[in-house]
């Protein structure tokens, strides 16, 4: 059997191209910037990603250890809690790819410091980092109760099911108008949907929407 080299695995890893659980960087130049993405790779089901590789997937190489100060920065100094990773340096083509490997985080959400000093949370859909909406933290928020909690079943409960069957798709604002609730008491009831597995929410035109799982 063919023993695969360095440079046949970067080459497997590129042909996957962009996607969930993966990225390519041509090189950091922010921590901050990198930070967002290890926050969406964490909150997500955790992700990839290579260094010294172009968008298009060709091969440039890292020029200094910089790059590894700078994830470092971001795991340790820039995301709140700190991000778990793995890094690994591979010669491919004569030049040097960085592997970093970051685990989906057991205490969610993580947090990025972005320029402003602020911290948000973030998601991975498909190959973008996407803000996570309040409805995301909810649940995040929720998922530390113990398991097997009961779900009070009233007509708030009820009148949501039935939006859900009448629209196929059901946007925040909408929902909040249609049942006279206040976004927080919305936010609440959505987010307990969708830890019970009846709801998820779809992202479509730079926007959420919720459904009717299944």
């Amino acid at each position: 059997m063919k023993t695969l080299t360095n440079t046949d695995y970067i080459h497997a890893l590129i042909a996957e191209g962009e996607h969930q659980q993966q990225d390519f960087k041509f090189e950091i130049s922010d921590a901050r910037k990198i930070a967002k993405t290890l926050s969406a790779f964490a909150n997500t089901d955790g992700g990839r990603l290579l260094i010294g590789v172009k968008d298009n997937g060709k091969i440039a190489g890292v020029r200094s250890d910089e790059e590894q100060y700078m994830i470092e920065a971001a795991a340790k100094l820039y995301c709140r809690p700190e991000v778990s990773y793995s890094m690994q340096t591979y010669q491919a083509e004569g030049r040097s790819i960085l592997v970093v490997q970051i685990d989906e985080s057991r205490q969610k959400p993580v947090y990025a410091k972005d320029e402003t000093g602020k911290y948000l949370a973030y998601i991975r859909i498909k190959d973008e980092n996407i803000l996570a909406t309040p409805v995301h933290l909810r649940v995040w928020q929720q998922s530390v109760s113990p398991k097997g909690e009961l779900m009070e079943y009233t007509e708030r409960e009820q009148l949501l099911l039935d939006l859900l069957e009448e629209n196929d798709r059901l946007s925040l604002n909408r929902y909040c108008r249609l049942a006279h609730l206040s976004r927080r008491s919305a936010e609440h009831l959505l987010a307990k949907f969708i830890r019970y597995d009846i709801v998820e929410p779809v992202f479509e035109g730079h926007k959420f929407h919720f459904r009717l799982k299944g």
